[in-house]
């Protein structure tokens, strides 16, 4: 199995997340074209996955698609591998076409300190998720 970077690799609630699992998820949704996870700065949690979503052609970067890609997310992983947050976002890329996580975990730490402005979408502002198992 490839797992994926070490590097890459972080804790939430107190687990190890892997970005590889959870990405091979999301883009087996229809709407998904690529994605990256990151941590995001959480209170409770430390840190939570995030998820940087490019869209397929023909889907629109709306509550809707971001409740349908939760839920599809929701259903096939592990209860602390959550996706907890959403944004749509053009992903930076290497000359090689490679995904640089490195810049999207720097724009999480500028969103934190109030640096940046993100416009995400959280699990937690869907009550339609609140009806699964937390």
């Amino acid at each position: 199995f490839y797992i994926g970077r070490t590097d890459d690799v972080f804790k939430a609630s107190d687990y190890k997340i892997s970005p590889f699992e959870l990405e091979s998820v999301l883009i087996e949704h229809p709407a998904v074209a690529e994605a990256a996870i990151v941590p995001a700065p959480d209170e409770l949690r430390l840190a939570v996955p995030k998820a940087y979503v490019a869209l397929a052609a023909g889907y629109e970067p709306d509550r809707e698609t971001a409740l349908a890609i939760l839920k599809h997310a929701r259903e096939n992983l592990a209860p602390f591998q959550r996706v907890r947050r959403l944004e749509f976002f053009e992903l930076p890329k290497t000359i090689s076409g490679k995904i640089r996580r490195v810049d999207l975990r720097g724009r999480e730490e500028q969103a934190a300190n109030g640096e940046t402005t993100v416009t995400e979408y959280r699990d937690d502002q869907f009550p339609e998720l609140r009806s699964d198992t937390r």
